[in-house]
């Protein structure tokens, strides 16, 4: 691709709200992308997926159906927003095959679908296998620039707030899947400032970058 690594061509862009959406397409799709036990705040900690073997590395090209099983994958500890990845309808490289993708800082979640062909990683730490059946000690606080969390299990549910914001430089999303298209997106801001955000336990994931620490309210 050429820039990979460099910038997210994903339709999700972390410098948009729903409705305009399409006049920032080119941005960072999912900006900063997870919810990572490293950068969590004060007294935060989000839950642990069970410890085993990386499903694969943070670095490659990997087929989908015999490199790498379809399923949910997550990546933590990233910093400086150098881990990217992509899911990709082919191995051509071009514009055209990209389905999703993001640079990420701290933790990324990302659903790999039967019907994807090749997915990408870069300068990521190892992924692991998400089961879904693990139960976590969901938390009422989280860093702002933590990348993705799962609610209900890295974080409650419930209305979160984040003071200090300066340049619209925050930007926040819920979602309701780890597949980084438009769909995806409930709910998404770039704010300046206080933000509020109702995070519902309907609710799969919330993404935050750029932020100040959030606390839950109510």
């Amino acid at each position: 691709m050429g820039m990979k690594g460099k910038i997210a061509l994903g339709a999700v862009v972390g410098v948009v709200v729903i409705g305009a959406v399409s006049a920032n397409a080119g941005d960072n799709g999912d900006n900063g992308d997870g919810g990572t036990p490293r950068s969590t705040g004060k007294g935060t900690r989000t839950a642990e997926v069970a410890k085993k073997k990386p499903a694969f590395s943070g670095d490659g090209d990997f087929r989908v159906g015999s490199d790498v099983k379809p399923g949910t994958y997550r990546t933590t500890g990233n910093s400086d927003g150098m881990c990217y990845w992509e899911r990709a309808k082919n191995a051509s490289g071009e514009m055209d095959s990209l389905l999703a993708n993001d640079n990420v800082t701290g933790t990324s979640y990302v659903t790999v679908k039967p019907t994807d062909k090749l997915f990408t990683s870069s300068d990521c730490n190892d992924w692991e296998a998400v089961d879904a059946k693990t139960k976590g000690s969901p938390v009422s606080r989280m860093s702002g620039d933590g990348g993705m969390f799962a609610v209900g299990t890295d974080i409650a549910p419930g209305t979160y707030r984040s003071t200090g914001n300066t340049d619209d430089s925050c930007y926040w999303e819920r979602a309701k899947d780890a597949e980084h298209g438009l769909d995806s997106i409930l709910a998404n801001d770039n704010v300046n400032g206080t933000a509020v955000v109702k995070v519902s336990a309907s609710d799969a994931y919330f993404k935050t970058t750029g932020c100040k620490d959030w606390k839950k309210t109510g």
